[in-house]
């Protein structure tokens, strides 16, 4: 009676043992991708709807593969959310290497084209713009990484002469 329940409390003690080496397996030193968005494409602008893509650079400083599996994204502009959502697309980035990511996104700005007019009133006046989201990578675990860019744009850039 003793022996035995000596065994299952060795056999409870390297199962304990065992599984926070497991935990090790899935430690992640390696550093995370920097995303940033390199520009906006316009696909259609009607009244109602206005389709977009937007091109990220997904810069993989790793020695490692990296495999994105999706992106959640908020983008602001000044105080307006101008676009939210997720997309689902698998890419692989090589070592040490880049590659874009594009998001089609699709919004109506119909009832935000007022506080929107109001600040490209003065298109030399720089407006600042946030992105926020979590890009979901790693092949069979999941690994999320959190983005956070934050700057400015000057409308009098973006107008084509």
């Amino acid at each position: 009676m003793i022996t035995r329940r000596l065994a299952q409390c060795l056999l409870t003690l390297a199962f304990c043992l065992a599984l926070g080496g497991c935990a090790s397996w899935f430690s992640n030193d390696e550093p995370d991708p920097e995303v940033h968005l390199a520009r906006v494409e316009v696909v259609r602008a009607k009244l109602l709807e206005q389709r977009f893509i937007l091109h990220f650079r997904i810069d993989n400083r790793s020695e490692n593969e990296l495999t994105v599996r999706g992106l959640e994204y908020r983008i602001h502009l000044g105080g307006i959310l101008l676009a939210d959502g997720a997309h689902e697309h698998w890419i692989t980035i090589g070592p040490k290497a880049s590659r874009s990511y594009r998001v089609p996104i699709r919004t109506n700005l119909w009832p935000k084209v007022k506080d929107l007019v109001k600040q490209l009133k003065n298109p030399e006046q720089a407006i600042p713009y946030r992105l926020e989201g979590e890009m979901e990578t790693g092949l069979f675990i999941a690994h999320y990484v959190h983005l956070a860019r934050n700057g400015v744009i000057i409308p009098a850039d973006l107008i084509p002469e």
